[in-house]
């Protein structure tokens, strides 16, 4: 074992790992948001998208996204987390930059003209008079590009999960989580102000390409940034002691060349009544955060008529507003340290407050009709809660389980979040295309605004049905020590 800085003050390095994570997860939701800020203004006049095609390709990022979360934690806990998640961002980077070429594609398939460059697939599908056939052919290779997308990008959390329960203390981990979790917000919060503006200059093309390059980057730091705390001499013996306070029962300083501990088996993880209260809370709530970051661009330009580059500001004060979540990390923290609360109690208890601001999003749409600013700072506080909440509930594994499971029982919760936003995005597309059609009326409202109601009543109450589900199946701290 390698250890260096063994005398003076307890070092930090835990932090910068920290920051790794966090700027990985900006990338993750930057890639994740180029589609969203761009089909609206740019891509349906070109390949003639319904609201129903883009739920669809949103859909089945989910569904993929979903099962490849079950498979990534598996394999990170394999790979293990430097490798794992050098992979994920590999892949995803690729599938953010395959996205540019669907046009030539499309233009290849439907015209017969393959190497006409982005300019030239334009003018190409613009002579097809059967317009359906440029649809279907582009939802299909925009699909492909979302698949790959969601296998890389279904690595993230599970190996940041991971690094986290490596790097910090089960006292600190949901503050550490909050903080990389942030990454989500801030990659929502630059994305309307560098995609649509990207979009606009060089072409929606141009906005995967750039956007899906700054994966590269950050992998070449990370070769350089990550080992193992018990071997980095960046990490001294006081911040090793503080790092495995928790691990008393665990051989902790293991040698380097030990083989590592196996994961766990699906079979195994389903047994708990754990594994069940983390998947039913995330398969809840995480469609309702997907709907925000997928949804929100398109409901500013169908019911206020913005287009994506004049609701930039809206949708910058609403992801700035989300960044209250870093709160998220702090209560549960005060209840363990002032009022004498086990981790999982104080995270509990967290989750049940933070739980009821997303019911404000019952009032989104009825106070909407005077301002569109409503619905915008409403949809942050939701979106503030949501995060918090995402936080915590992440740091209930680590409460829960050994290390050696937690990537695993990660990509079971990713899953069934992944199975939840499947539902709300396909469901959305539909109701919005068949309320605008029928001009549906819903509570007093009509057409399109009474689909987004229906989306947003459900919304508001997924939270305290998941946090009531949660308790119901695990009452009380109760950590697995049989594996």
């Amino acid at each position: 074992m390698q250890q260096a800085n063994g005398n003076g003050k307890m070092t930090k390095y835990r932090w910068t790992i920290c920051a790794m994570l966090f700027f990985a997860t900006t990338i993750n939701y930057l890639d994740r948001q180029v589609l969203s800020l761009t089909w609206k203004d740019f891509i349906v006049p070109e390949f003639h998208w319904t609201n129903n095609d883009y739920g669809t390709i949103t859909a089945i990022f989910s569904i993929v996204y979903a099962i490849s979360m079950l498979f990534a934690g598996k394999f990170v806990d394999w790979m293990d987390t430097k490798k794992g998640f050098l992979w994920a961002i590999f892949v995803w980077s690729i599938g953010a930059v395959i996205h540019a070429f669907c046009g030539i594609a499309t233009s290849g398939i439907v015209a017969g003209q393959w190497a006409v460059g982005f300019h030239g697939a334009k003018e190409a599908l613009s002579t097809i008079g059967d317009v359906s056939q440029v649809a279907s052919v582009s939802v299909s290779l925009f699909i492909f590009a979302r698949i790959v997308l969601a296998i890389g990008e279904a690595g993230n959390f599970p190996a940041a999960i991971k690094a986290t329960a490596e790097y910090f203390p089960k006292k600190d981990r949901a503050y550490a989580t909050s903080i990389f979790n942030a990454g989500a917000t801030i990659g929502a919060l630059m994305a309307p102000l560098t995609i649509p503006f990207i979009a606009k200059a060089w072409g929606w093309e141009m906005s995967f390409i750039i956007i899906g390059a700054v994966g590269f980057i950050w992998m070449a730091f990370w070769v350089f940034i990550y080992k193992k705390p018990h071997v980095h001499p960046k990490v001294n013996n006081q911040e090793l002691e503080y790092i495995q306070q928790d691990d008393k029962d665990e051989l902790v300083r293991e040698d380097v060349t030990a083989t590592p501990k196996k994961g766990i088996s699906f079979g195994q993880a389903f047994k708990y009544k754990q594994t069940w209260a983390f998947a039913v809370g995330k398969f809840m709530t995480d469609g309702v955060w997907w709907f925000f970051l997928f949804w929100t661009p398109a409901y500013l330009s169908s019911v206020y008529g913005l287009d994506s580059t004049q609701s930039a500001p809206q949708i910058f004060t609403l992801y700035l507003i989300t960044l209250l979540s870093i709160i998220g990390g702090w209560l549960p923290s005060y209840f363990v340290e002032k009022k004498g609360m086990n981790p999982y109690a104080g995270r509990m208890r967290a989750m049940l407050i933070f739980a009821f601001f997303p019911l404000l999003a019952l009032l989104a749409q009825p106070l909407g009709g005077t301002s569109v600013w409503f619905p915008v700072i409403i949809i942050g506080i939701a979106g503030a809660a949501h995060q918090a909440w995402s936080a915590n509930i992440f740091s209930t594994i680590g409460d829960m389980f050994p290390k050696k499971a937690i990537a695993t029982i990660t990509g079971i919760g990713g899953m069934a979040g992944g199975v939840g936003s499947f539902l709300i995005n396909k469901g959305s597309g539909v109701l919005f295309d068949y309320s605008d059609k029928s001009q549906m009326s819903f509570m007093g409202f009509q057409g399109i605004e009474a689909g987004y109601f229906i989306i947003f009543a459900i919304c508001a109450v997924a939270y305290l049905i998941g946090w009531i589900i949660m308790k119901s199946l695990v009452p009380k701290y109760a950590p697995i020590t049989d594996l």
